[in-house]
């Protein structure tokens, strides 16, 4: 069977890796068929590339992704696009509209999926923040204006 997974590369305790096509009786880092991508995990955010079409051909003839790679390539849209070649979308217009996205998207990182989220309500709310900042100081000058006010009459 062959299988789409990880082939670790770099020094020790730097790891970094290479997407390769490779038959599943091989070992982690021995033969391979072709190299489809690359991760590494040590950048911030994480690096995620993969030559899309390749990707789509070994896919559609069969190739089995490690849960790691069908991780990334879900993250990338592969498998989402894979899907659409199934349904008879032409495979070079996929890959265009792919190629499009990384130039757009750039490095995806699952934490910066993730920590994009709150980043957006943060600005949000920090949006909000100066008016709540002048609904509270008008409020306190209610407030002192009443208190001076009884003391005025009172004199």
């Amino acid at each position: 069977m062959v299988r789409i997974r990880l082939r670790r590369v770099g020094r020790k305790k730097q790891p970094s890796y290479r997407i390769v096509v490779a038959d599943s009786r091989s070992p982690r880092d021995g033969r391979y068929i072709e190299v489809i991508g690359f991760y590494n995990p040590r950048t911030e955010p994480a690096t995620m590339t993969i030559k899309e079409d390749r990707a789509l051909y070994w896919l559609q003839n069969g190739a089995q992704p490690s849960d790691a790679v069908r991780r990334i390539l879900d993250k990338l849209g592969t498998l989402a696009r894979l899907e659409r070649a199934h349904k008879g979308e032409a495979v070079d217009s996929l890959v265009s509209e792919a190629e499009a996205e990384a130039e757009a998207r750039g490095p995806v990182s699952p934490k910066t999926m993730v920590a994009a989220e709150p980043k957006a309500e943060a600005a949000e709310s920090s949006t909000e923040a100066p008016e709540a900042v002048e609904e509270v100081a008008a409020v306190e000058e209610a407030e002192e204006a009443e208190e001076e006010a009884p003391a005025a009459e009172a004199e």
